[in-house]
């Protein structure tokens, strides 16, 4: 098993070293308007926070509380959460090259794609279905996110690296402002994290804290 390079103990610790790290590359800086903002939740599912699993994602794990937190000020303030779950059709009509890519793969209908249970959406929240990294490929989030008026995005879940860079390089193609908070994601590794941390605030989002989303959702709330 790959030793985790974070734990909920040392994140906070962790997330001050990220930001130095890219501070250079960090300079779009933007103050989230939470009355046109929503939520996004990447594949916060028991198949990647599972400890037993072979795709067990220990950065997930150890952003879980603060990825709770960012939900309940969303939900404080009446603005969306927006989750997604990555799965795939027992027999691989939508699996492609990723059938053969990944060792093992998350099932649509089993216990292993719902969210997990401490995030679990509420009646009437959007769950959008994904079979691709972004959350905007071959899905209705774009028309979601239109229907709804939003222009900020704030992506969190895992993995940095793989669905949430994916889906925040697409909002940006779409023109939200994407707001990535690097205590509000997780990968497999801090090499692959760091590294999906710097090519977005280089290109595409605003790289903050989950407490600095928090302390801007409380102030327009105000």
């Amino acid at each position: 098993m790959i030793e985790s390079y974070v734990t909920s103990e040392n994140l906070e610790t962790k997330t001050r070293e990220w930001l130095e790290r890219i501070r250079p590359f960090n300079q779009h800086e933007m103050q989230l308007n939470t009355k046109a903002a929503a939520l996004l939740v990447i594949d916060m599912q028991r198949f990647f926070l599972d400890p037993e699993s072979l795709t067990f994602t220990c950065g997930g794990a150890a952003v879980l509380e603060n990825v709770k937190r960012l939900i309940g000020a969303f939900r404080k303030t009446g603005r969306p959460v927006i989750y997604t779950r990555h799965v795939h059709h027992p027999d691989d009509l939508d699996a492609g090259i990723m059938g053969w890519w990944w060792e093992g793969k998350c099932i649509e209908g089993s216990p292993e794609s719902e969210i997990h249970s401490e995030l679990a959406p509420l009646p009437g929240e959007k769950v959008v279905f994904k079979h691709r990294y972004s959350a905007f490929y071959n899905t209705d989030l774009e028309t979601v996110l239109r229907c709804l008026k939003v222009e900020d995005l704030v992506v969190s879940g895992i993995m940095t690296n793989m669905c949430c860079e994916s889906t925040a390089r697409d909002a940006y193609y779409r023109d939200y402002r994407v707001f990535f908070p690097a205590d509000g994601t997780g990968s497999v590794s801090e090499e692959m994290h760091l590294a999906s941390l710097l090519n977005l605030a280089f290109g595409f989002a605003y790289v903050n804290t989950s407490a600095m989303i928090l302390e801007q959702a409380a102030g327009t709330r105000n």
